[in-house]
């Protein structure tokens, strides 16, 4: 990404902002505005001033996540798995080098769930790194990628999810 953390300057923020999309557990969405307003705020907030380049990104997006007759609904309106597909949609729309899932199907059912890890690895296919925080240990049983644990302070990799023993790590919770 070309930021070095260690010497990053206040006016950088911004920047490497922008190369990073977040996707939350709680969804985080404007309840008083649409999806496709809602999509649009995060744009003007981040410097982009064309309508038409607004419409088009805006567009892809909702193309990529399955939400492209969705639009003029309200969050209210959309299903646990929608609001998470449009959240995912906010971090797609500045083309970011990462995505960081925070607990992204936390608030989900088994099914919704399963879908929007299918959409992050879809995702992670198309050339961006995917980060995904979770408890679901089904899930690395599910959909197996490079698993990273948190142990005292320290990122570790674990092997294979065959070699793992997940009734020891769902004990360790």
């Amino acid at each position: 990404m070309g930021y070095n953390l260690a010497n990053l300057k206040k006016r950088q923020i911004p920047y490497l902002r922008r190369k990073l999309g977040i996707v939350f557990q709680d969804f985080q969405l404007l309840t008083d505005r649409n999806v496709y307003q809602n999509l649009t705020f995060v744009l003007k907030a981040t410097g982009w001033h064309s309508k038409k380049e607004i419409d088009q990104r805006v567009s892809d997006v909702l193309e990529k996540t399955d939400l492209s007759l969705k639009g003029y609904k309200m969050p209210h309106q959309l299903s646990g798995g929608e609001q998470q597909r449009v959240v995912i949609a906010r971090a797609l729309l500045n083309d970011p080098d990462i995505i960081l899932a925070d607990e992204p199907t936390g608030n989900l059912d088994p099914d919704s769930s399963a879908e929007i890890v299918k959409l992050l690895q879809n995702i992670s296919r198309n050339g961006r790194a995917v980060i995904m925080a979770t408890h679901n240990y089904t899930f690395l049983k599910k959909f197996p990628a490079r698993i990273m644990k948190c142990e005292k302070e320290f990122l570790i990799e674990l092997k294979e999810t065959e070699e793992i023993d997940f009734s020891n790590l769902m004990a360790e919770e």
